[in-house]
């Protein structure tokens, strides 16, 4: 009845972002990093439980009740609600997709992504000038690709001593060989080495967002609790008001015709 009485006063209340975290929750809770994915749902639901409580923070402005008086019984359910909005707004600064970290995660990262930019292009001017002039002739195809993580190009395998360097791959055919040339094979390594660091300090990112989340577990769980109990209790309304329900009034007085 509650609820009714709010939805029929206020705009409608939304609970979609209601995400099970539980099973995350008991995974750092025992020191397990969470995948971005994980993290991302966690902070869905701690922005629902700040939609929520805004919800409710209005409705509080906007009714005509004495100051510190509960507008209805379902005050206490409200006041539960803890967005930890310092830690929705960490992961997602950190954390742009499910597949894709930020820059702005740590200045170490960004260091190390500068850096295999700076790499890559170094890597992609060199090899650029040796398909379009040096090994032009002695090429398959004039193109860039990579084996195995490294860039080589396609050399036709007759031309194999004209191009010095490793061969990392060769077509079905056997027609063309993918060389790595030798003066770029410690770019290559570089590369590589700057590939590894960024696994590295992402793995870390994400491991330090997970321990912020064990930290403030509880309070994540009772944030669960209270909005999936908000949320049957608001369903429950929105179907009242839907059939244009009312609250059946109960006669108890005695009955003496008997």
């Amino acid at each position: 009845s509650a609820a009714l009485s709010r939805l029929m006063r206020n705009d409608r209340l939304s609970f979609g972002a209601n995400i099970d975290v539980r099973p995350f929750i008991k995974a750092v809770s025992i020191g397990k990093t969470l995948s971005a994915g994980d993290l991302l749902a966690i902070a869905r639901l701690l922005t629902a439980v700040a939609e929520v409580r805004r919800y409710h923070e209005n409705a509080l402005q906007t009714s005509a009740h004495e100051d510190g008086k509960p507008i209805d019984c379902l005050d206490e359910y409200f006041n539960l609600l803890d967005p930890l909005d310092f830690l929705t707004d960490d992961i997602n600064r950190c954390i742009i997709s499910e597949e894709e970290i930020s820059d702005d995660a740590s200045p170490a990262l960004r260091e190390i992504r500068r850096n295999i930019s700076s790499t890559s292009a170094r890597i992609q001017s060199q090899l650029s000038k040796m398909v379009n002039d040096t090994y032009r002739t002695y090429l398959q195809d004039s193109i860039i690709t990579t084996r195995g993580g490294r860039y080589c190009i396609p050399v036709k395998s007759e031309y194999k001593s004209h191009v010095p360097g490793m061969v990392h791959d060769r077509s079905s055919s056997g027609s063309t060989l993918f060389i790595e040339p030798s003066s770029i094979v410690e770019l290559n390594n570089s590369l590589k080495e700057l590939l590894s660091a960024e696994e590295k300090e992402i793995e870390r990112i994400l491991s330090v967002l997970s321990g912020k989340c064990a930290a403030y577990g509880e309070t994540i769980n009772e944030d669960q609790r209270t909005i999936t109990m908000l949320d049957f209790i608001f369903a429950k309304a929105k179907y009242a008001l839907r059939l244009n329900a009312t609250k059946p009034v109960y006669n108890t007085a005695a009955d003496n015709s008997r």
